[in-house]
Formats: C-alpha cells, sequence, structure tokens
C-alpha cells in the first residue's frame, strides 16, 4: 500500500514537472489565444486561479493587450477595486478595448469625466469605432459640460470617422446630420443616401451572420429559423438583474425567420445594469436616463437628451438611439399613435350617431408642438 502511495506521488510530481519545463513564451501564447476567446471574464479568472505560475503569467502585459471585450465585460453587480484593478492593469498594457470600458464607467458611472474622455480619446486614437461614436454623443449633448459646452463640428467629425470604420449608428447619425444641417453644410440628397446605406449595411450584417461568414460590420443578431426547434428564453431575472429580453422583435416573419436579441458592448451593459438600480436618484436630480434599454446613458445635466415630440414621454441621447427603440416599441407606444386611433373611433361613433342632423362637432384633432421637428420626430 506504501508503495502504491509513493508511485501515485511520484507520477504526479512528474505531471507536474512537465507543466514546469513548458517554456513561457507558449504559455503566455496559449493564455493570449484564451483571453482573446473567452466569454466572459469568470473564464479567464478561472485560469489564473489554477497554479501560481498561471497567475503571474495570465497578468502578463502581452497577455492582457490581447483581451477581448467579453473577457473585459465587469457586471455591474461585480464592481469592487480587484475588478478595477484589473481593468487597469489592461489598461497599462496598451488594450483597446479596456481603454473603451473603462473610459466608459469612469465617465458616466464614477462621474470622472476627465480621465474618462481621456480614456475614450486612447481609445478613438485607435480606430476604436464605438469609442469615435461615444466621444461624438459627448461633443453633440455637451455632455458632462454645460449647454453651450456642444460642439457640433467635432460631433460630425467624429461621427465621420467613425462611420468610415463601418459603425452603423455612426453613420445613421451623420446621414441625419447632413440631412437637417446639424453641424454641417445642409445636404439632403447626401444624408438620404447615407440613411438608406446605414439601413442596408444593417440588413446585410443580418445577413451575414445567418450565413454563417464573420464581418466587423456584424451588429451580433442572432439568427432563426421557424423551422427549426426555438431556443429556450432566458428566466426574466437572474441574481436579482433583469435580464435584456425587451430587444426581441421580429423581422421577415413572412419568410420563416425572426431576429432574437441584439447583443450589447459590454460597456453599455454594465451602464444598464448600474443605473437600472439608481435610476430613482437620477430622477431626484431631475435627470433622465436615454429611454433606449440598449444604451444605459444617463444625462449629466437637467434636459440634456433631445425628447420625443410626438409624445414627450421618452429622452434619446441619439438619432441611433432613437431609431432602435422606435423599432423595437415605441412606434406602438408613441401618445399621438393611441389619440389618432381613438381620433378615428369617435368619428366612427359620430357618424353612427348622427341622424341626419347638421350639428357642428369640435375636431380633438391633436395639437403639433411648433418646435423644431426632424423626421424621425425628434424635437431639438
Amino acid at each position: 500500500m506504501r508503495k502504491k502511495h509513493r508511485g501515485a506521488a511520484y507520477h504526479g510530481r512528474r505531471r507536474s514537472d512537465l507543466f514546469e519545463t513548458l517554456p513561457d513564451d507558449i504559455v503566455i501564447s496559449v493564455l493570449c489565444k484564451l483571453t482573446s476567446t473567452a466569454s466572459s471574464p469568470s473564464d479567464f479568472i478561472a485560469v489564473l486561479l489554477t497554479c501560481k505560475r498561471l497567475k503571474n503569467l495570465g497578468l502578463h502585459p502581452i497577455v492582457l493587450s490581447k483581451s477581448c471585450s467579453r473577457t473585459l465585460g465587469v457586471r455591474a453587480k461585480n464592481w469592487c477595486e480587484e475588478a478595477h484593478r484589473f481593468l487597469k492593469l489592461c489598461v497599462n498594457a496598451g488594450n483597446t478595448e479596456a481603454y473603451y470600458t473603462l473610459g466608459m464607467i469612469r465617465f458616466y458611472c464614477l462621474q470622472n469625466r476627465g480621465s474618462g474622455a481621456s480614456l475614450m480619446a486612447k481609445a478613438a486614437i485607435k480606430s476604436h469605432a464605438p469609442a469615435l461614436y461615444s466621444l461624438a454623443l459627448i461633443q453633440f449633448n455637451g455632455s458632462g459640460g454645460l449647454k453651450h459646452d456642444k460642439d457640433l463640428r467635432a460631433g460630425v467629425a467624429l461621427c465621420a470617422r467613425a462611420a468610415f470604420l463601418g459603425h452603423i449608428d455612426a453613420l445613421r447619425e451623420l446621414g441625419h446630420c447632413l440631412q437637417d444641417g446639424y453641424g454641417v453644410r445642409k445636404n439632403i440628397t447626401e444624408g438620404r443616401r447615407l440613411l438608406v446605406q446605414a439601413n442596408a449595411r444593417e440588413l446585410a450584417s443580418v445577413l451575414r451572420v445567418f450565413n454563417k461568414s464573420p464581418s466587423p460590420l456584424s451588429s451580433g443578431w442572432p439568427f432563426h429559423n421557424h423551422h427549426l426547434p426555438r431556443p429556450t428564453p432566458p428566466p426574466p431575472c437572474q441574481n436579482g438583474a433583469p435580464i435584456l429580453t425587451d430587444f426581441e422583435f421580429e423581422l421577415f416573419s413572412d419568410y420563416g425567420f425572426n431576429l432574437t436579441r441584439r447583443e450589447l458592448n459590454p460597456a453599455n451593459r454594465f451602464l444598464v445594469e448600474w443605473f437600472g438600480s439608481k435610476e430613482d436618484d437620477l430622477s431626484g436630480q431631475g435627470l433622465r436616463m436615454c429611454s433606449y434599454k440598449g444604451c444605459g446613458r444617463p444625462e449629466t445635466r437637467k434636459n440634456e437628451f433631445r425628447r420625443c415630440s410626438g409624445c414627450a414621454k421618452v429622452n434619446y441621447c441619439s438619432r441611433g438611439c432613437q431609431a432602435h427603440d422606435w423599432r423595437v416599441h415605441h412606434k406602438v407606444e408613441c401618445a399621438p399613435m393611441d389619440e389618432w386611433v381613438g381620433h378615428a373611433i369617435d368619428d366612427v361613433e359620430e357618424e353612427d350617431n348622427m341622424d341626419g342632423d347638421d350639428d357642428v362637432i369640435d375636431d380633438p384633432t391633436v395639437e403639433i408642438d411648433e418646435g423644431e421637428v426632424d423626421v424621425d420626430g425628434i424635437q431639438i
């Protein structure tokens, strides 16, 4: 019995020695592959906790510089000093996704405007399209400053750069700017062309996902065939945090297909979770959240965001969020539509009640706001 125990100990030591004999370059290469393909931070952290050598090599700057957005996708409920330190290590390693993610968290959640904008600017310098678009929205809205701090021309320039890199929302925003002459010389024809191009790219990204051909323009829309068993939807909540299922809507249902849920950027998901539990605190300060549930951006001053001119009940930080929310559910929730339907029903009832009398009936038509209104129903 003692011999068997000694043999097992010997073989275990030999297996351990085999791993220890591997050169650091090979282990770092494997860890780089892991951190660039991990689906969540826990996948990467679980490997680091395996042994001391993996922990030391896993925090090597080369490994951290290769981390993808999902590896850096810290959840708001797990935010702590250790998570902040991990993101700072990735920033120090020159990780572009870490620049953007930590920049968004610092700018909006931790209210460290200068540091957050600086980190996003570093990501933008490295041609990070979401960072360019986020900085454009900051310029358009004057976020973190006063109303007169808006720089429309800078916002248009940043949008143009992000659109050139394939960011669909930036392309749509640029189209509206050209169509309305917002921060740039008015060019209705060119603006409409860009809006059509944005819709075409969005549709193309859906078809690319369906054909399983990866593309940098892909928006991450899972495509489902009605003829196959539909995957089980996630529960409405998990660990007390709401799961974002508002984005499920049907498209091409006549052809037997539909889109399920659009994948959120980890930075936006963090904002949604962070401010989802603090929305009452924002309301107490007179601040509002962007009404598109996949955005998560809050106002940094009162009346910063533009409101829907139809119902004046929802607010958006950008044209892109307005377009997404309109397609998802606001199209059927906007007040004028309900009033128009009610008005039509009243007209039918009035015709049924009319017995040939020539009584004049007041017209309860909805009054239109005389403010400056654009095509998509956003009042500036």
